[in-house]
């Protein structure tokens, strides 16, 4: 059973040598070592927020501490299982015993796995829940405890488009559906006592890219050329001030494109009938629901240009 979650000062970040759009703040970031998780923690850094950056992969750690640095001081490394439930409260104690606050959680730390349906490997299958799903918990758990004692934090959940439903990827759309839900959970639960819960659902050419050229055995040309940093500008909105009355919502970036995900949703008609039978049923479906099934896969929106 965890200890108490100590008892830490309300109100927002006090004034401090940084500058920047989270100056004073402190984030904590999971799945930090490499790819966009790395680029989070730097721009988190960049943007003047203490960092406590988390992952498995103390090797990636140690090459990425020393851009964590801020006028205030240097950021923070901590190796861990994001899997494990202990040590995501363990993190988040001793965060409060050294800085008495968390104002941020970006719950980045992800696997990602492809097969086919009906050719799983429960290994996989396995990981990608316990990281992906109970990983997202545990730190979301830890860390909203904290955040509903100070009376303030933000969490930024990361999901993925693949949630929409593609064919190969259907375990981690899956987990990833998951997070879109506790999203909106959470942010209904939450805003009351001024936490706020978003996601960014982001998009670079990152491992994922090898992961699908090695399954499919070409080219993917996944996310071909956008960097893990084309992110960082999304997520700095979320955690900041500026999307001060946002909560319960998923925002994707795809390079220059910006775009909201739909919550799930009943759609119209809702049809009512006394006594519904098989039979009635197909003619319902087939003269008043056709016209608004949904289709397969993922759609593309109508885009507007800014510029």
């Amino acid at each position: 059973m965890s200890d108490p979650v100590p008892a830490v000062p309300s109100g927002r970040p006090p004034a401090t040598r940084s500058t920047g759009l989270l100056a004073g703040r402190v984030v904590l970031v999971t799945g930090a070592a490499n790819g966009l998780g790395a680029a989070y923690a730097r721009g988190i850094a960049a943007a003047g927020a203490h960092v406590i950056a988390v992952d498995v992969d103390a090797d990636g750690l140690e090459r990425l501490g020393g851009q964590l640095a801020t006028a205030d001081g240097p950021g923070s490394i901590r190796v861990a299982d994001v899997a494990d439930w202990a040590s995501a409260h363990d993190v988040v104690r001793d965060c409060l015993a050294e800085h008495g606050r968390l104002d941020g959680l970006v719950n980045n730390a992800g696997v990602f796995a492809m097969a086919r349906a009906g050719a799983e490997s429960e290994a996989a299958v396995r990981r990608m829940l316990e990281v992906n799903v109970l990983g997202a918990v545990a730190w979301g758990d830890a860390a909203i405890a904290a955040m509903r004692t100070q009376g303030h934090g933000v969490l930024v959940n990361v999901t993925s488009g693949e949630q929409m439903g593609r064919a190969e990827t259907a375990v981690y759309g899956a987990t990833k559906a998951a997070i879109a839900t506790l999203t909106y959970a959470w942010a209904a639960e939450l805003a009351e006592v001024g936490i706020r819960v978003n996601a960014i659902s982001p998009n670079a050419q990152t491992r994922m890219a090898e992961v699908l050229e090695q399954f499919r055995g070409v080219p993917s040309g996944q996310n071909a050329g956008i960097a893990p940093e084309a992110n960082v500008p999304l997520l700095l909105y979320l955690l900041s001030d500026l999307s001060a009355e946002l909560t319960g919502q998923v925002l994707r970036a795809y390079g220059p494109e910006l775009m909201l995900t739909t919550h799930p949703a009943l759609a119209e008609p809702v049809l009512r009938h006394t006594a519904w039978t098989p039979e009635r049923i197909a003619e319902a479906v087939a003269a008043r629901l056709r016209p608004h099934l949904a289709p397969l896969g993922v759609r593309r929106a109508r885009i507007e240009y800014l510029d």
